[in-house]
């Protein structure tokens, strides 16, 4: 079996994740390859675009959320993602099992004795007039049957994983500020998200697998785990087993890819590029070790926006008044440190559109 350095597996990765070279897909599509994007801060996927999309305009992104094209929802890892409004509709009820559980598992003892099902219905019946509520309106008008968890517990419970719902705009809209409303899916796109498969089989986990190895492969099935949240969907992966290749990495665990995806030949430059906070490119793993340094692996958990030289995580950034601050996490070399302040002054001009908005490179 042929084994895939480290430094395959980050070409590869920059391929999948259009890090390697920018692409020219229209922004529903790019939002659609890259299975979402991780959106608990609103404005962080407007970077994360603007990094993978030649002549990316911020105002399509916005278009598409008021459009009801693509939508801000929990899904994948009981995270809020920015996805198609189609996968949200064919995926969240293969989510449903695992958003149930993760709030449990922080909020048990709260809602110790609390029926989900009579929770369920009593909180699609409050939203049953297409008013949107925030998160904890929703809580207090339960509350008074169940008083004991406290609103935000009931809260979690109901917009994370009880009730699939959007977070309405103006919240992720371009340089827009607003609050979380939510509404249920069913009213903001139209129809409720598909059922399970009546037979017991798993289509959604298949396309699953292949979609995520198209995004992020080559990959090992705790990469695929870490990701989705879900676990592991080892029934998915034995029924497309037969459609996927094998690889090993360095450490020797079986890398699982789809036969004709890129994996581009190790030596290939890598441009810098700018990520933003909790980007999928790094947390779409288990083993992040193919794109940041494991003495670094912190950042990635930490909401802070990082720097890629040549394809891995060598500095982190922040944005003040019109300046973008880089902070190397080593030594950049001559040619690395005018690359980077290139890409930061296109990245200042993007968020500011002033053109006396520059770059500065700390140490």
């Amino acid at each position: 079996m042929t084994v895939l350095t480290l430094r395959a597996l980050n070409r590869a990765t920059l391929a999948r994740q259009l890090l390697l070279d920018r692409a020219d897909l229209p922004v529903l599509d790019a939002v659609g390859h890259l299975c979402g994007l991780q959106a608990q801060e609103p404005q962080e996927p407007f970077v994360g675009l603007w990094s993978r999309l030649r002549a990316f305009d911020p105002a399509v992104l916005s278009g598409l959320l008021t459009g009801r094209e693509v939508v801000r929802t929990h899904l994948m890892r009981r995270t809020v993602h920015l996805l198609a409004s189609d996968d949200v509709l064919a995926w969240r009820s293969r989510h449903d099992p695992m958003l149930r559980q993760k709030v449990l598992a922080t909020y048990r003892t709260e809602l110790t004795g609390v029926d989900l099902d009579e929770l369920a219905a009593a909180g699609r019946a409050v939203l049953a007039d297409d008013q949107p509520r925030s998160m904890t309106e929703l809580a207090r008008a339960v509350a008074e049957r169940w008083p004991a968890p406290g609103p935000r517990p009931l809260g979690e419970m109901l917009v994370a994983a009880l009730v699939p719902t959007a977070q309405l705009p103006p919240r992720g809209l371009w340089r827009t500020r607003a609050g979380v409303r939510n509404l249920p899916l069913s009213s903001w796109l139209g129809r409720e998200p598909d059922p399970p498969a009546p037979d017991g089989t798993d289509p959604v986990g298949e396309a699953l697998v292949r979609r995520y190895l198209a995004a992020f492969g080559p990959a090992a099935t705790a990469d695929l785990r870490a990701w989705s949240g879900l676990a592991g969907l080892p029934a998915a992966v034995a029924a497309v087993r037969g459609e996927l290749v094998s690889f090993r990495d360095e450490r020797g665990r079986e890398l699982l890819d789809l036969p004709d995806a890129p994996r581009p030949d190790p030596d290939t430059p890598a441009p810098v590029r700018f990520l933003p906070a909790f980007d999928n490119a790094i947390l779409g793993y288990d083993d992040r070790d193919r794109i940041i340094d494991r003495e670094h692996r912190g950042l990635s958990v930490a909401g802070t926006r990082v720097v890629l030289v040549d394809g891995r995580v060598a500095g982190t950034w922040t944005v003040e008044a019109g300046t973008v601050t880089v902070t190397p996490l080593g030594r950049f070399s001559r040619a690395d440190r005018a690359e980077v302040a290139e890409q930061g002054r296109e990245l200042a001009l993007f968020l500011s559109d002033r053109e006396e908005d520059g770059v500065r490179i700390a140490g």
